[in-house]
């Protein structure tokens, strides 16, 4: 069996092409596409990936052939952008992820909860075969690994707390700023929780389901602002964080203009971590609007990577150990074949995201 992970990350791609193919049902079909006997899409804010097990070799056009004709239009655009491991190196690179090793914060834990709902997913769909199962259980096991006996989260932070960081570099001191917050999401409760231990004390946090917009306003002791009225606070913050899984902008020059217009010598900081992006980038051009994506918190996150590069390499010789020990298992199941090799899913209980 063949393993393959083909993808694209804010290694290779900025956020408008990352939040384009975030956006294409397409990378959902490979597995009817191509014949893959197994596949699954792990997708953030920061990459979208295919895993598969196939039993013949898979080219690069039989995997673009799951793409929507939109996205092969700009296959050679962004030849560069896309990745693709087959192999040990589809297995290192899963390994990597999961441990935090391959993020744009170095030792962050977000990407293991995320990697564990997209397995649930995959594997609730049928998408997670014996194949891909066992890959994906061994990349927990190499998480938690690689978390336990390394430092590699001594001073990590998540994505949220780069935002902070950048909000706290821009206005020094925070606890006299006006915050809203769009999104309770994950990400939004881990920025909500670093905001407040920064200082801030006027937290608004705006979400969808105004039920889990208060539950989050109660845990920060902030408060919960109506979805539908959300943008009206824009009038009055400081700061705007904006975290939601929307797929079409919330906000654009001319939905934000007439907010700006009692906003005399009071700029508006917007800090956009979403993906696809929530705030049209032309709202940068806006007087007295300053906007920062993903890609402006990445050299943020660049920044703090010296200080986990020590224990880098001690969680690469976990990983590595790792992958020649699941060698050795795919290469026996091929012998015995992989049904009788692979464990029987359907008494195994999957364990919960750990967030």
């Amino acid at each position: 069996m063949n393993l393959y992970c083909i993808g694209l990350s804010h290694h290779t791609a900025s956020v408008e092409t990352r939040e384009r193919y975030a956006r294409l049902e397409g990378w959902r079909n490979l597995r009817e596409a191509s014949g893959c006997e197994e596949a699954l899409l792990l997708s953030t804010c920061n990459r979208v990936e295919l895993y598969a097990a196939a039993a013949h070799a898979l080219s690069p056009e039989s995997i673009g052939c799951c793409l929507s004709s939109e996205a092969r239009e700009r296959v050679d655009l962004e030849a560069a952008a896309i990745y693709q491991h087959a192999g040990d190196d589809c297995v290192q690179h899963l390994f990597r992820v999961v441990s935090g090793l391959d993020s744009m914060v170095v030792g962050e834990t977000e990407i293991l909860g995320q990697t564990k709902r997209a397995y649930e997913e995959g594997r609730s769909t049928g998408g997670a075969g014996p194949y891909l199962h066992r890959l994906f259980q061994r990349a927990f096991r190499v998480a938690k690994q690689v978390r336990t006996h390394t430092q590699i989260t001594r001073g990590a932070v998540s994505v949220g707390s780069v935002a902070v960081d950048l909000a706290q570099k821009i206005f020094g001191e925070l606890n006299g700023r006006r915050v809203l917050l769009l999104g309770a999401g994950e990400t939004g409760e881990r920025t909500a929780r670093a905001l407040v231990s920064r200082g801030v004390r006027d937290l608004r946090i705006s979400n969808r389901s105004e039920e889990r917009a208060a539950q989050l306003a109660a845990i920060v002791g902030g408060r919960a602002v109506d979805f539908s009225r959300w943008q009206e606070e824009c009038r009055e913050v400081d700061i705007l964080i904006a975290s939601t899984s929307a797929t079409a902008p919330l906000l654009d020059p001319a939905r934000l203009a007439p907010l700006l217009r009692d906003r005399v010598d009071q700029p508006l900081f917007i800090i956009d971590m979403a993906v696809p992006r929530n705030v049209t980038p032309e709202v940068n051009e806006m007087s007295g609007v300053y906007l920062y994506d993903m890609d402006s918190l990445q050299v943020i996150a660049a920044q703090s990577l010296a200080l986990r590069r020590q224990q880098i390499a001690a969680a690469e010789e976990i990983i590595a150990e790792h992958v020649s020990d699941f060698r050795e298992w795919l290469r026996q199941g091929m012998k015995r074949g992989a049904r009788a090799s692979a464990p029987d899913l359907s008494r195994e209980t999957l364990p919960a995201p750990e967030l």
